[in-house]
């Protein structure tokens, strides 16, 4: 077969790709991996890289620069270190390690690096965010004067938290800090706050778990899990919490409100350990960096409740640290205390003794206290601080003497009320008219001659009245936001229909 070529198209194709040509030389960076083992790196050729910026390692491995050294960078690898060997060429990406935010997670699990895990779509290409960044300055933040509110009595009463604060949950293991945690995500639900849980050396099945609850309860549609697990990477432990925030941060510039609960730092804290021993930096108290203090204070000051004019969004943060035998003053359980706005003290002698949560009053604190409150919750649960801490130093005294005063007595058997009327079970989270109502019987006295075992009946008893007899004082409580003189009547009509006795207290003032 004969081919006809013709010198002019040649020439003429020839001039049209010589006129689109544009010559460009774009310089890459190369370095060569000196060692590997253990999830790190040491790279050499490096000299330009930036702290914090992704690496390409052969087979698309990323990893992370954490170390700059005069002759080597100490890079943390994301993913199988097996499959890197000395000598592999390493090559910078020129990106500080960021990751995907938007309304496109909600609903999802993802791993450190934003990468869905959940085997749904993958994020179509969106804004992406710095892990890293700088916490909000003094004058772009507000005062934390709005409720967050968790739906459980004893926070929302005794250690209230506001929109934009950090609250630490602390205890040690099996005491119910995961369900505080997933139940004040659960009463978000309506409130337009959304919600991010971030799992921290974990089993993979409790966030499975986790996750399940979540869309039982439909949650998930205000809600991203973010997963590193035991079985994941030291370095992939270390950067997830810096991954939820970015995520929650989106939100939270936008104007809007966002929680996120860290599950749990401990674990964080001990990868980091990890990763700075594999690095070669120095050692200090109990083997961890001189810098864990760091760690942990740029993560949390992140929470803020921005100025009207940055928005007037609010991220809150619910860190969580386990302790080792109610041990509150270990290194990192006081490191975190000092950097956060309060703590709720899980005991595990409530906790065995059946009183669920097993929140210990007397330790736990808010450091934002009553500007987190509405007026009405304020109203009726003043005293029950009080009465609750002098229950406490009773039930001491009680346990030796054989014969107690009258007076001394009825203290006794309030209080045993009041610790009872505190029992909520998971996923029973209440309204904040609900819950005044319930402190406000028990504070008021209306209570005294309830059995103890008669309690929860009662409880549900009283609710169900007041949808029925008195929507009036529910409706005040959730628009007015205080208790009212009408409201207060409406109340004590039920409660003395109820108990059939007149309240032994002052009106609640």
């Amino acid at each position: 077969m004969k081919i006809d070529l013709r010198p002019e198209e040649i020439t003429a194709i020839l001039r049209r790709q010589l006129e689109n040509y544009s010559p460009s030389m774009e310089p890459e960076e190369v370095g060569t991996v000196l060692s590997v083992g253990d999830g790190i790196a040491h790279v050499h050729g490096l000299g330009r890289v930036m702290a914090g910026e992704m690496l390409e390692f052969p087979g698309e491995i990323p990893g992370i620069a954490l170390n700059l050294e005069s002759d080597n960078v100490g890079v943390a690898i994301f993913g199988d270190d097996f499959r890197v060997s000395e000598g592999d060429q390493v090559r910078r990406t020129n990106r500080i390690a960021s990751v995907p935010v938007g309304p496109q997670s909600l609903g999802r699990i993802v791993d450190a690096l934003g990468v869905p895990v959940d085997g749904g779509a993958a994020f179509t290409p969106g804004e992406m965010r710095p892990v890293e960044v700088k916490a909000p300055g003094i004058i772009d933040r507000a005062d934390v004067r709005e409720p967050l509110q968790t739906g459980i009595k004893m926070i929302d009463a005794l250690t209230p938290i506001g929109r934009g604060q950090r609250e630490l949950i602390i205890g040690d293991r099996k005491t119910g800090k995961t369900s505080l945690a997933l139940d004040a995500i659960l009463n978000q639900r309506g409130t337009g706050v959304r919600c991010f849980y971030v799992a921290i050396g974990q089993k993979r099945s409790t966030v499975v778990q986790i996750f399940e609850t979540l869309k039982k309860q439909g949650a998930l549609e205000y809600t991203t899990v973010i997963a590193a697990t035991a079985s994941d990477p030291a370095p992939m432990q270390f950067l997830a919490p810096y991954t939820g925030c970015s995520m929650a941060e989106y939100f939270r510039d936008r104007g809007e409100h966002a929680l996120i609960v860290y599950d749990d730092l401990t674990k964080h804290a001990q990868a980091y350990r990890q990763l700075s021993l594999l690095l070669r930096r120095p050692p200090g108290r109990e083997a961890f960096p001189g810098d864990i203090f760091y760690l942990h204070s740029r993560l949390l000051e992140r929470a803020a409740k921005m100025s009207p004019e940055r928005g007037g969004g609010s991220l809150t943060a619910l860190p969580i640290v386990e302790t080792q035998a109610n041990d509150i003053a270990a290194y990192i359980p006081t490191n975190v205390i000092s950097i956060t706005d309060g703590q709720i003290f899980l005991e595990t002698d409530l906790f065995n003794a059946g009183q669920r949560p097993a929140i210990n009053p007397g330790i736990s604190v808010s450091r934002v206290g009553g500007d987190a409150q509405i007026k009405a919750m304020k109203q009726v649960a003043g005293s029950l601080r009080l009465d609750l801490a002098q229950y406490r130093e009773l039930a001491g005294f009680a346990q030796f003497a054989s014969d107690l005063d009258p007076a001394t007595r009825r203290q006794l058997e309030r209080g045993k009320r009041l610790m009872a009327l505190m029992k909520q079970a998971i996923r029973a989270t209440l309204p904040v008219s609900h819950q005044i109502a319930i402190i406000f019987a028990g504070t008021q006295g209306y209570l005294d001659g309830v059995p103890l075992a008669r309690l929860k009946i009662f409880e549900d008893q009283l609710l169900d009245s007041l949808e029925r007899e008195a929507p009036e004082f529910l409706r005040t409580i959730e628009t007015d936001k205080t208790l009212t003189d009408a409201a207060r009547k409406s109340l004590v009509r039920v409660l003395e229909m109820m108990t059939g006795i007149k309240a032994t207290g002052e009106p609640a003032r």
